[in-house]
């Protein structure tokens, strides 16, 4: 049994192949058979004929256009039409009248323009053509007259099903790359805010501090050369992200540090956030994306706790799981905002953005003030999984 599916599938394999030319010499030399003469197509109910100079020349007009049916699908049907017309009021019924029907399903898969006009023209011309056929002597029935008709608006109905299916296909094609596209772009976006946000948000705050350091020119010097460590480690994880847009690139976008969270800690230490980090067990060797999502959780968190609660205690804590890395980050006395969405009058790419990272990795996000002050971020995040 051959699955329907398949079936659109299988003619847009073969429609590609030049197989029309082949199959119009086929019926060309089948027809001059002697065994096959009058045993093909018969309508109209013209007697048989034997064959002559115009038997060949209604045999050359169904055949040869099939080798141009694809470029030209109207004037191959045209032309075909009129070999079958002959073909059928000359009585001679020849073997080529399959040419027919193949063209048929070529003009419903093939024809784009004036679909409609064609169909109702052709349509028309019907009418009188069957009046034809009965003036010069036909047998053929009504009834037979109007199944040859719907057989022949069959055949141009499958290349109509299966024009309709290569459109859809093809829409879904373009569909499935424009999701692509922008998954892609809110991707590089999220890396962007994740990268920038946070050494940018630690010179700021640096900046600020240095102002009120004139008087100690020993702090002074400190914090503006850990302001240009910041600006420079910021302008390396920048080229690091542009580095994943080439497409010769084999790494994963968003990867974490090897040197792990400790650098991080650092950097927002010399901020002047007080932050008391603790890691516990050993990375999975196969921990897929968890790492990556889960230095983002711990960025974007110290990244809001230097913004919204600048001086506040601050806890880090990592736990490395064999199925899953928790993060939780706690600040005190912050005046950060209470749904845990995004940061106030930030961009919504955030702490947002980084649920529905820990989401697409089947884990649980939560982040909110505490009841007792400040907020915190949490997260669970399944190892080993490579989406």
């Amino acid at each position: 049994m051959i699955d329907l599916r398949r079936v659109p599938e299988l003619w847009r394999r073969f429609h590609g192949v030049a197989w029309y030319l082949p199959i119009g010499v086929l019926l060309f030399v089948g027809s001059l058979v002697p065994a096959l003469h009058s045993h093909g197509t018969q309508f109209g109910g013209m007697s048989n004929r034997p064959y002559d100079v115009l038997a060949i020349v209604a045999i050359a007009l169904q055949c040869v256009p099939l080798a141009m049916c694809r470029r030209w699908p109207a004037v191959s049907l045209t032309l075909v039409s009129l070999g079958f017309v002959l073909d059928q009021l000359r009585g001679y019924h020849t073997f080529a009248g399959t040419a027919l029907a193949i063209v048929l399903v070529n003009t419903g898969s093939r024809l784009e323009k004036r679909r409609r006009v064609t169909m109702l023209a052709f349509s028309v011309a019907y009418v009188p053509l069957t009046v034809t056929f009965h003036l010069l002597g036909g047998t053929e029935s009504l009834a037979g007259y109007v199944m040859f008709y719907l057989a022949l608006v069959l055949a141009f109905g499958i290349g109509s099903w299966l024009r309709a299916t290569r459109v859809a296909e093809a829409e879904r094609r373009r569909r499935v790359a424009e999701d692509t596209r922008n998954a892609e772009r809110t991707r590089i976006a999220r890396e962007l805010h994740d990268v920038v946000t946070h050494h940018v948000t630690a010179m700021v705050v640096q900046t600020e501090a240095a102002r009120y350091l004139a008087a100690k020119p020993e702090r002074l010097d400190a914090t503006l050369a850990s302001v240009t460590d910041t600006g420079r480690q910021a302008i390396s994880d920048l080229r690091d992200l542009l580095d994943l847009l080439n497409p010769e690139h084999g790494t994963t976008a968003g990867h974490q540090r090897a040197d792990g969270f400790l650098p991080l800690v650092e950097q927002t230490r010399r901020a002047g956030q007080p932050v008391e980090f603790t890691e516990r067990g050993t990375p999975a060797p196969r921990a897929g994306t968890a790492g990556p999502v889960a230095y983002r959780v711990v960025q974007e968190a110290l990244t809001n706790a230097l913004k919204y609660a600048h001086g506040s205690p601050t806890s880090v804590d990592v736990l490395h799981g064999e199925r899953e890395i928790t993060v939780e980050v706690h600040t005190d006395d912050a005046g950060s905002p209470s749904t845990g969405q995004t940061s106030p009058g930030g961009s919504g790419r955030g702490l947002s953005g980084l649920r529905e990272r820990v989401d697409v990795l089947g884990g649980d996000f939560a982040a909110g003030q505490r009841s007792g002050g400040g907020f915190y971020v949490r997260a669970r995040i399944p190892a080993g999984s490579a989406s």
